[in-house]
């Protein structure tokens, strides 16, 4: 994420550059402008703001620690451009207009501020809730993933086919079951982790009947935690 940051950092700088260059030198040269009045500076300040706002909307987007998390974030740089985009024309209007008021400047800029850093704020507060729930879920969907990963390993350890078939039944049991978890669940989870531990064991050891007997077991465990998921919800 950080050379993609530092890439769109260096585009930011040659537009950030290029906007300071039409403001101070063109004019300058063409028209032999000296002093700038009216509304230029309340227009050059906002879009100097939008423009360092925008940056920082970027900086927060691709800090993201995965693809995920920046997928998430990609509104913040969308609605930062677009509050930028509307700020240099808005901007750009008052410094052309000759005598322009400032105040007038300040307010038409400062509305377009508002209104962009507003949007910016809410973007974020959704992103956030959306990660929340996401890391939420995985953290709830972990153990029957992990369960399902370590009864697949046992059919691939399984040296005769009589334990094979005990493994399988306990991979279709788990792989069925409810994937989520929850707080309430913990005492039958940890009694599911000691059973597969045990069948572990047997099929290591290629013992067939304790391979059946915790297998037996195991399902059973499993079958009362999917029950109590289901009364849990």
């Amino acid at each position: 994420m950080k050379k993609t940051f530092k890439s769109y950092f260096a585009a930011w700088v040659i537009l950030f550059a290029l906007f300071n260059i039409i403001c101070f030198v063109t004019p300058n040269e063409s028209a032999g402008l000296t002093k700038f009045g009216g509304a230029f500076w309340s227009g050059y300040v906002f879009i100097t703001l939008a423009f360092i706002g925008q940056l920082y909307c970027a900086f927060i987007a691709f800090k993201a620690e995965n693809l995920q998390k920046l997928f998430y974030n990609l509104p913040l740089i969308k609605i930062s451009y677009t509050g930028l985009i509307l700020t240099v024309i808005f901007g750009a209007i008052c410094m052309a207009i000759p005598n322009l008021p400032n105040w007038i400047g300040i307010i038409v800029c400062l509305i377009i501020l508002a209104f962009n850093a507003i949007a910016v704020i809410k973007a974020k507060a959704a992103a956030e809730v959306v990660s929340a729930v996401d890391d939420k879920t995985k953290a709830q969907t972990f153990f029957i993933k992990s369960l399902t990963v370590d009864s697949e390993g046992l059919i691939a350890r399984a040296q005769t086919e009589e334990i094979k078939n005990e493994c399988k039944k306990v991979y279709e049991a788990v792989r069925y079951s409810d994937p989520m978890s929850n707080a309430a669940l913990a005492a039958q989870e940890a009694q599911i982790t000691l059973k597969i531990n045990e069948l572990a064991a047997a099929v290591n050891a290629n013992n067939a009947d304790n391979t059946k007997k915790s297998a037996n077991e195991l399902i059973i465990l499993i079958e009362d935690r999917n029950k109590k998921c289901r009364l849990l919800k």
